[in-house]
């Protein structure tokens, strides 16, 4: 390998500095304070020196990894034991096995076939996964990277062939092929940047840093003698965690996640960089966290099963009644029957004994009997979800055109539990809202400043602004959302209660991530504001306080910022439109290009970084320790309000209470606020604060988070509030339309947030989950004002209180119209979420129209949800699109990942991906309401045709005494479910279509027949059964009262076994299919090929099957052609059997849309006589008609407008009849 070093340039890419707070201070090996021993502190790894890394007594496992669930050895038996996991296939292994024996009724092949086909099959789908996942592996593993061999060579070795302690040489945009502790890179300072988007789905770059003492090792050649050791921690799935010591040159340095490397990150914005392997293989962090999703299963399937186990019960049933029988029948008649005596003794016709004979036959009865289980039900189902999977992952109308990305149906197992979904529990940032922040008012010194006004705002507005003016009941809904989509005219601005142009919709902002107009302090007029001097330091803290990345942009010749988090990008867009420019960094400064005016040249600026404490989710807050020009050193600390308001100074409280009332009101209009503070240091205060945080810095162990929190708060506090800033997280497109349409259909819809309350109940309005007039229930604890000496238990009766006040509220509700909502923050939900509290809560909580959580934790996320689930016993759908809802998506009977900007940790806990929420009206109104039926009219089909054809089984052992002797021939039994049946219900479950996508979304309380299960509930199960036992008993009676005791040839023979077997199976194939197109709704080519082409395929092989040698085809030797095709009784049988068959239904379904028809019948009948062209008036009369009653959504607040003009109407008419009075 070329023999490479550090790039000395000029510094382009470091874009994060290693800060001194963050080099730990080297302590002598003798007196090192800081030890890690014990459990979970074991790892010890040999830099440079492989071989004492593969002792035994290290054990440590190979860099070679595998996903798959298989391997050449294990996939025959753990396959196998994966297919008879199934009772059905279980039962027909057994049957496989006894027809090797004497008491088979059936050739070993007729039974064997068609197992080893559904079997095989099924293994042979796992197989082909697993072979990807293989073939997969073998291409990661045989990536390529340098390793040092010695002497200071390196050479490219297979990502396998790596072992713990080797030193590795990483260039840019490759993956790292461990975890990795990094020495040096290209940079001087020792810095990298590396993409986590394989570990946790974000998109913007991490900076890694190296400890100061191994930078000199930045050549090939200064490994040649590198020695080194690193002791830490055993293997983990903790990404974000690393504790360790690193022992180099007799001193020992403490190691932090900053210096760890994760295999499958990738190396980006820097040349190389060298590391040594910490974790191989599945010892790596990205490797421990590889667990599969939890298994899930519809409520179709479950059902399925308790299917299965009754018609098993029936099978035992009838085999105890056939071979009971069949004992009798030994011990009375045949002493008497000599001439059907066998030969020789034999124990099948024992009549000295015939209990045992009995139970003999009881197994081939169990046999004979088999197939009322239908062999085929499990592996058709399998291959049906994966092509419906397919439809939704190509409808082109859940693809967004913006990114490209399509729908997705991670897996194939919950189609049908897509159409009957009860309650979607939904997440707001990034999921409802775009997750894309456009900075939009500011509050500066007590003043606020912007002239813009969020999307909140104007729906406000417009909704005043509707209630204000006079509504029509012919106005339609697709008027109102055309008008909503465009800007309001000036006359319709001016409203009655001096409501002005604020309504007017802005125009899309020009610069992404900015929406401020306030010419007060754009473009440099902000000099001239009377509190110059304190918005210049909210500008600077916009400027300097953050992590951010600027890169320069070659076409703009400005800079583009790789940001955090979307807030943090936006805030220094918004600092370079005023003026103040962020444009570098350096090892130790910030350089920002500072503008007073716009005819000015920018004046650029140096800020020397002292100390940085990082933003996370339970500090709430950053900061950094700078040093200005003026050698002043100053802290610049943001953060959520009420953690910054929590830390000011007396001194500090100045604009406080203008600042709180500005941040309300921007709650209030659904944007999202962080508080700007700073705090002025004196050099001696500065040093004494340093020397603490940087031995806090270096403390190793579980207590160094715990003690740099503590060394943080020190000079967190006494700060001077400057202001606050306030973005806006606009809602995705379609989002009031898709609720609305998914309340229509009857759903309910939790928000679970972490925003604080007045934003969540802001969004509420945007998106029409709340609404005027709807009677808000908030359910709160105020800690701080329960004196007790058992708060929490205070606390809990308390919001017992409250929930029972609440639900007696919502019960003794005169109002028919009535509509609540309820709202709850995280605090109280943490105690409502209690057992002896929650199913209080619930009750409350589905008696609601809409409910919304705030200030949720991931945790309680899930825990919501699991309640829902389990307390409801309806099925439950998340959806979300960050790491924090992975826990609900997990939790819910369906999950669905939104594809956004926030990385991809939802959707690969998903089981359903999308790339917006309004295409989860597509998803579950369209494609659930199709899977649903498909599928449950598929397997109640599934169940008549296997009973409609093992019962005739049953009947002619009952003729024939028992005997064991079957109806039909064996490659009969063998084509029926795999070849002659399969296809056309194949077709149903794949292409069936009540009503077209367009109708299912004009009605979509078509929907609600899968939560209400109107397809699959055990009145419509028996009923299919039913069918097939009137099915059975015609194609067996008639066949056997027409053939019993007259001539069906020309020259006078009567029918032997043979011909009226293949009768009676000619009449089964003919009624069932016939059966299939009666339930079809929609036919398409593939349909009549399949159901006409499997009645085709029976005469073809009957006559193929004729035309073998007598020892082959046996007493079916032309059948077809000399027997049963020229005798008209054949044919007239068949189609006497099969008008018997079909009619009764046929009569059934036309009495059924006379009387007492479904909502789909009658939209298919307007439909066939065109209806919806010929007469537009009838036809929105029944599409207002086809929704589910709602009091959330748009449609709800046209229906309480129109209820309130007609109280208005009502109370003018009185009014005028009683003035009218004499």
């Amino acid at each position: 390998m070329a023999r490479g070093g550090r790039r000395h340039e000029k510094i382009r890419w470091s874009k994060l500095y290693t800060f001194a707070c963050a080099r730990p201070a080297a302590v002598s090996e003798d007196d090192r304070p800081h030890t890690l021993k014990g459990p979970g502190f074991s790892r010890v790894v040999q830099c440079n020196h492989v071989q004492s890394c593969q002792r035994k007594s290290l054990c440590y496992p190979s860099n070679y990894i595998s996903t798959t669930k298989y391997n050449i050895i294990s996939f025959i038996p753990k396959a196998m034991f994966e297919q008879f996991r199934r009772v059905a296939n279980l039962y027909f292994l057994l049957t496989a096995f006894l027809s090797l024996t004497p008491l088979t009724p059936f050739s070993a092949v007729s039974l064997i076939a068609p197992l080893a086909f559904v079997v095989g099959l099924s293994m042979a789908k796992e197989g082909l996964e697993d072979w990807q996942r293989f073939m997969q592996d073998i291409k990661v593993n045989g990536r390529k990277v340098g390793v040092h061999t010695g002497d200071g060579q390196f050479s490219y070795k297979n990502w396998q062939k790596i072992c713990v302690g080797d030193v590795v040489k990483v260039v840019k945009d490759q993956f790292f092929p461990a975890d990795l502790l990094l020495l040096s890179s290209s940079y001087e300072d020792g810095i990298c940047y590396v993409e986590t988007m394989n570990l946790d789905g974000e998109t913007n770059l991490k900076v890694k840093r190296s400890l100061e003492v191994s930078l000199p090792l930045d050549h090939d050649v200064s490994f040649s003698d590198f020695t080194g050791t690193i002791r830490c921690e055993d293997p983990n799935s903790n990404l974000y965690t690393f504790v360790g010591n690193f022992e180099y040159e007799k001193k020992v340095y403490a190691l932090d996640p900053g210096q760890i490397l994760l295999r499958d990150s990738k190396l980006r914005n820097t040349t190389f960089v060298y590391g040594v392997v910490i974790f191989t293989g599945h010892d790596s962090k990205v490797m421990q966290n590889a667990t599969q999703s939890p298994s899930k299963r519809s409520t179709i399937e479950k059902k399925m099963d308790k299917i299965i186990y009754i018609l098993f019960t029936l099978l035992v049933v009838i085999s105890l009644v056939s071979s009971i029988s069949y004992a009798v029948i030994i011990k009375i008649g045949m002493p008497h029957w000599w001439y059907l005596q066998p030969d020789g003794g034999s124990y099948l016709y024992n009549f000295s004994n015939p209990a045992l004979s009995g139970f003999l036959h009881l197994a081939t009865a169990l046999i004979l009997y088999g197939y009322l289980i239908p062999i085929s039900l499990y592996v058709s189902i399998e291959i049906v979800k994966v092509l419906q999977a397919m439809f939704i992952n190509q409808d082109i109308h859940m693809c967004d055109d913006e990114t490209g990305k399509p729908a997705q149906a991670r897996t194939s197992n919950l189609n049908e539990e897509l159409g009957q979904v009860d309650t979607i529990l939904s997440d707001k940032t990034g999921t409802l809202t775009c997750n894309q922040m456009d900075f939009l008012k500011c509050s500066i010194g007590g003043v606020s400043y912007g002239a813009s006004y969020s999307e909140v705002e104007i729906a406000a507005a417009k909704h005043i602004a509707s209630e204000a003016f006079s509504t029509t009941e012919n106005s339609s809904k697709e008027e109102f959302w055309a008008s909503a989509g465009g800007s309001f005219s000036s006359s319709e601005s001016e409203l009655e209660d001096g409501l002005i142009a604020m309504v007017e919709k802005p125009q899309k902002p020009a610069i992404k991530g900015f929406n401020f107009d306030d010419a007060r302090i754009m473009h440099g007029n902000w000099a001239k504001e009377p509190n110059s001097a304190t918005i210049l330091t909210f500008l600077r803290i916009l400027a300097v306080c953050h992590t951010a990345i600027a890169e320069p942009n070659e076409k703009s010749g400005g800079f583009t910022y790789e940001a955090e988090s979307p807030d943090e990008g936006a805030f220094l867009v918004a600092a370079k439109e005023f003026g103040f420019e962020f444009c570098k960094r350096t090892q130790s400064s910030v350089f920002v290009r500072e503008r007073d005016s716009p005819t000015e040249e920018p004046i650029e600026r140096e800020f020397k970084i002292l100390n940085l404490l990082e933003f996370n989710s339970k500090r709430k807050r950053m900061s950094v320790v700078v040093r200005d020009e003026n050698g002043k050193i100053v802290v610049f600390c943001k953060g959520a309000d009420s953690i910054i308001l929590d830390r000011l100074s007396k001194a500090g409280r100045t604009y406080e209470s203008e600042t709180v009332k500005h941040l309300k009101g921007y709650g209030e209009a659904g944007l999202r606020t962080l508080a700007l503070a700073y705090r002025v240091l004196d050099e001696s205060e500065y040093d004494a604060w340093n020397t603490e945080f940087l031995k806090a810095k270096t403390t190793i162990g579980h207590g160094r988070e715990a003690e740099l929190e503590r060394v943080s708060e020190l000079i967190e506090k006494e700060l001077v509030l400057v202001g606050a800033t306030a973005v806006e997280d606009k809602l995705q497109k379609g989002v009031p339309q898709c609720i609305d349409k998914l309340a229509q259909a009857g759903l309910k819809i939790w928000v679970l947030t972490g925003d604080k309350m007045e934003t969540a109940i802001n969004i509420g309005f945007a998106c029409s989950l709340l609404r005027q007039g709807m009677k808000q229930i908030c359910i709160a604890v105020d800690s701080s004002n329960i004196l007790s000496l058992d708060p929490e238990k205070a606390a809990k009766e308390t919001i017992l209180m409250q929930l029972t006040d609440a639900y007696q509220r919502v019960k003794e509700a005169k109002d028919p119209n009535a509509a609540f909502a309820l709202i709850i923050d995280g605090k109280t939900l943490s105690y409502a979420l209690d057992d002896d509290l929650k199913h209080h809560f619930l009750n409350l909580a589905v008696n609601c129209a809409s409910v919304i959580c705030c200030r949720v934790s991931p945790k309680q996320k899930a825990l919501v949800t699991r309640l829902v689930k389990q307390g409801t016993g309806k099925t439950t759908l998340a959806i979300g699109d960050g790491a924090n809802d992975v826990g609900m998506i997990q939790e819910a009977d369906i999950g669905v990942g939104i594809s956004g900007v926030e990385g991809m940790q939802a959707v690969m806990a998903s089981d359903f991906s999308i790339s917006q929420f309004r295409f989860l009206e597509r998803l579950l109104v369209v494609h659930g309401h199709w899977c649903y039926k498909r599928i449950a009219q598929m397997i109640c089909y599934f169940f008549y045709k296997n009973i409609a054809f093992g019962l005739t089984i049953f009947y002619f052992e009952a003729y024939t005494g028992f005997s064991g002797q079957s109806a039909y021939d064996d490659w009969y039994m063998l084509l029926f479910n795999v070849i002659l049946t399969s296809l056309p219900v194949i077709s149903l479950g794949v292409f069936e279509q009540d009503v077209s996508s367009e109708v299912c979304l004009q009605f979509p309380a078509l929907y609600q027949q899968g939560p209400k299960n109107l397809f699959f509930d055990w009145y419509r199960i028996i009923g299919w059964m039913a069918n097939g036992l009137y099915t059975s008993v015609v194609v067996y009676f008639l066949t056997i009262q027409v053939f019993d005791d007259q001539a069906f040839r020309t020259e006078g023979q009567t029918a032997d076994m043979a011909a009226v077997g293949t009768t009676m199976f000619t009449c089964i194939v003919w009624a069932v299919n016939m059966q299939i197109l009666q339930t079809m709704s929609h036919f398409t080519w593939i349909q009549h090929v399949f159901v006409w082409g499997s009645i085709m395929t029976w005469y073809i092989f009957l006559a193929v099957y004729g035309e073998f040698s007598p020892v082959i085809s046996g007493d079916v030797y032309h059948m077809l052609v000399e027997a049963l095709g020229p005798a008209p009784l054949y044919w007239v049988t068949t189609l006497l059997a099969t008008l018997a068959c079909n009619i009764p239904y046929l009569a059934y379904i036309a009495i059924q849309r006379a009387v007492n028809p479904m909502d789909h019948h009658l939209i298919q009948e307007i439909k066939y006589y065109k209806k919806d062209v010929e007469d537009q008036v009838m036809w929105e009369r029944e599409s207002s008609k086809a929704r589910h009653l709602t009091k959330i959504g748009f449609t709800a607040r046209v229906d309480a407008k129109i209820r309130h003009l007609k109280w208005r109407l009502h109370k003018k008419v009185a009014t005028f009849s009683v003035q009218a009075m004499p």
